[in-house]
């Protein structure tokens, strides 16, 4: 399995920018594809972003939509999160994730490795 840790996390004010990363290890980063999730406090862990092996597929969640841009450079082994115009309801703990079936959608179970998580805090 690869080994994912997840990068960039911080206190924001709304409107702001951030970029997480995640640095993944262990296997070709390539054969993977990899997805963004968030989980708020005492809400469920929700898809934000999925981003397909080569990058030429993506997929985002409606809320982030125009906001957020998932990128991968697989030279480097890192997957990327640009967030512009960040808003209170995007404070969470964002975790990547990777799966080998080039799936990009919002199913948890799809992803077989995550990463421990970064803190997103975005104030109003």
């Amino acid at each position: 399995q690869v080994q994912l840790v997840e990068s960039g996390g911080g206190l924001v004010q709304a409107g702001g920018s951030l970029t997480l990363s995640c640095a993944a290890s262990g296997r070709t980063f390539s054969s993977y594809a990899m997805g963004w999730f968030r989980q708020a406090p005492g809400k469920e862990r929700a898809f934000v972003a999925g981003i397909s092996w080569s990058g030429g597929s993506t997929l985002y969640a409606d809320s982030v939509k125009g906001r957020f841009t998932i990128v991968r450079d697989n030279a480097k082994s890192t997957l990327y999160l640009q967030m512009n115009s960040l808003k209170p309801e995007d404070t969470a703990v964002y975790y990547c994730a990777a799966n080998t079936r080039n799936y990009i959608g919002s199913n948890r179970p799809s992803y077989d490795s995550w990463g421990q998580g970064t803190q997103v805090t975005v104030s109003s």
